[in-house]
């Protein structure tokens, strides 16, 4: 693990995952991008942990300058910008990582093509892909999932459920994140799972959908509420 992020050693590490396509946009007719800077301005002052820029449809010119934008806006605090999958992107546009999909090269690989301290995090998608992946090294942290039944994922989807994230947290050495399905009232679960923490989309952009002041405000309760939820609520052993 990364000792140039010692985040990743507390409970719970809070991910906030990007999708342009769903920031809806209710104080005025600003860009999806303008939209999504704005949103990493307001997780900074929230106290996010991670924001992983995961805009699949944009090319990469306008990829890099929407990063670099990121990068910019989480200056001076706490959150870090990593960029899904494209490591060459987030090294140009000065992220401080990448997030790699689990069908994507081997974190080992990237790790002697990146400078020290480059955060390396990879999805997975149960026990035995979660095992392989740590084993093969040069990863920081995973995002585990879909754990319950999620709204991202096409008909027929199959969430793998708190059971297999508990024996992922107890078999891996990595900080586990859980992602898919996440409410704030599904918190505690994933906690007592042994989770590090987690990663959403709904969860953090359903808190900003009141508008106005509100949308910052209901940003800080939702991570709020999720860390006092991992305070309150330990993994069972």
């Amino acid at each position: 693990m990364s000792q140039a992020f010692p985040f990743l050693s507390q409970r719970p590490v809070v991910c906030l995952v990007t999708d342009c396509r769903r920031l809806s946009d209710l104080t005025n007719e600003s860009e999806p991008a303008e939209r999504l800077v704005r949103l990493v301005e307001q997780a900074g002052r929230a106290g996010i942990d991670l924001v992983q820029i995961r805009e699949r449809d944009m090319g990469g010119r306008a990829l890099v300058d929407l990063v670099r934008r990121c990068v910019e806006a989480a200056r001076g605090t706490p959150t870090k910008i990593v960029v899904n999958d494209r490591f060459d992107i987030a090294l140009a546009a000065g992220a401080a990582g990448v997030h790699l999909r689990s069908d994507s090269i081997e974190g080992a690989r990237v790790r002697k093509a990146t400078p020290p301290g480059f955060l390396i995090g990879r999805s997975v998608h149960g026990l035995a892909d979660a095992a392989h992946a740590a084993t093969a090294g040069g990863l920081d942290y995973l995002i585990l999932g879909t754990i319950f039944p999620s709204t991202s994922k096409p008909a027929g989807w199959v969430p793998i459920g708190v059971g297999e994230l508990a024996r992922a947290t107890r078999v891996v050495s990595l900080p586990v994140l859980a992602i898919g399905g996440l409410t704030v009232a599904r918190v505690p679960e994933v906690a007592r799972a042994g989770a590090a923490g987690v990663a959403a989309i709904n969860l953090f952009l359903a808190a900003r959908a009141q508008g106005g002041e509100r949308q910052e405000s209901g940003l800080r309760e939702v991570v709020d509420a999720v860390r006092r939820s991992f305070d309150t609520s330990r993994p069972v052993v």
